[in-house]
């Protein structure tokens, strides 16, 4: 049988049993389900690589993120995730750059399952960069936006926004509706039954290529 079906009830089990305890007894199945999928995230890496020169070297290692989390400032104690994650980008997981992300498990409060790119919670700083950014190249980055396979597979901004204009801007700004984001980030819903054909690495690679123009965009405009 192919992981993933195996992977997905261990997600479930886990989400009903998040204690230590049950992780020990079933650390094994763990072990052995992680391992797998880092080899599909090797191959995704690497298949992104061919079409983003600037991903060569980066691989499951440099990509993926811990599957226990950090509770330290979380009302939320339970020590285990219920998806695995992973960064993709030259820049190293904790950049302030955007990035091409990997969500494959259960829904959480703050993202579903899927692929997502774009920049998240970028320091005041970057952001001011990034906004000032758009309205002076508008015309390029609505082209990027609103080209057919960007509207087709990735139809929605998501992340937060600002309920007006940020202030130092016009409230009738012709661009207000994306000076008013606080993250430039794209989402295409993959479930279950993406991750079950054994090709998915290379779909999900096709997948994020689409991206690339938008990413391109942000990471000029915050090197500039």
């Amino acid at each position: 049988m192919y992981y993933i079906e195996s992977l997905y009830r261990f997600f479930e089990e886990i989400s009903r049993n998040n204690n230590r305890e049950w992780f020990a007894a079933n650390k094994h199945r763990y072990d052995d389900l992680r391992q797998q999928w880092m080899a599909d995230l090797d191959r995704l890496t690497s298949h992104m690589a061919s079409w983003e020169p600037d991903l060569a070297g980066q691989n499951a290692k440099s990509a993926a993120y811990r599957f226990y989390r950090d509770t330290r400032f979380s009302p939320d104690k339970s020590p285990y995730k219920h998806y695995f994650a992973a960064a993709i980008s030259a820049y190293g997981r904790k950049s302030q750059h955007a990035a091409y992300y990997l969500q494959m498990g259960l829904p959480t409060s703050y993202g579903d399952s899927g692929l997502y790119g774009g920049l998240w919670c970028p320091d005041s700083k970057t952001l001011n960069k990034v906004r000032r950014a758009i309205v002076d190249n508008i015309e390029e980055f609505e082209s990027i936006i609103h080209s057919d396979p960007m509207k087709r597979l990735y139809p929605e901004w998501v992340g937060e926004a600002l309920k007006t204009v940020p202030k130092g801007w016009d409230r009738n700004h012709p661009n207000a509706d994306l000076l008013r984001l606080k993250d430039y980030g794209k989402y295409h819903h993959c479930d279950e039954r993406f991750f079950l054909d054994p090709s998915w690495p290379e779909r999900a690679s096709e997948l994020f290529r689409v991206l690339k123009p938008l990413n391109d965009f942000l990471n000029y405009s915050i090197d500039e």
